[in-house]
């Protein structure tokens, strides 16, 4: 029997932990965002550092590659690949800190806050 793909399998360039993706999946349902969009992981000029994360839930764009990552959809422009490659992402919750962090092997330096780096 032989398999026709429509698009080639590619391995996801980023993970994500357990605890992201059950917080991931808590968004989605509770901010009632729709069947369509999927989660955006990228970079932005900015930040303290020289590039800020990008993370939210979107629609997919032509310039987009796009995966799935324990149930959740992730698009990445494939221009922003080069600065994410081998990224993990999980989702903390203590007494000081609440929030998405980022571990990005291609970071140079990062800021205090963990959402800005230099590549």
């Amino acid at each position: 029997m032989e398999m026709v793909l429509d698009q080639p399998v590619v391995a996801a360039p980023i993970s994500l932990t357990e605890g992201a993706v059950e917080q991931l999946k808590l968004i989605r349902s509770s901010e009632n965002v729709p069947a369509d969009y999927g989660l955006r992981v990228g970079v932005k000029g900015g930040g303290c550092s020289g590039f800020s994360y990008v993370l939210g839930f979107d629609q997919p764009q032509e310039q987009d590659d796009i995966f799935e990552i324990s149930g959740i959809r992730v698009m990445m422009n494939k221009a922003h690949a080069i600065y994410l490659l081998g990224m993990q992402i999980d989702f903390v919750s203590g007494l000081e800190n609440r929030g998405f962090t980022f571990e990005n092997p291609n970071a140079t330096s990062t800021c205090g806050c963990g959402t800005s780096f230099s590549a």
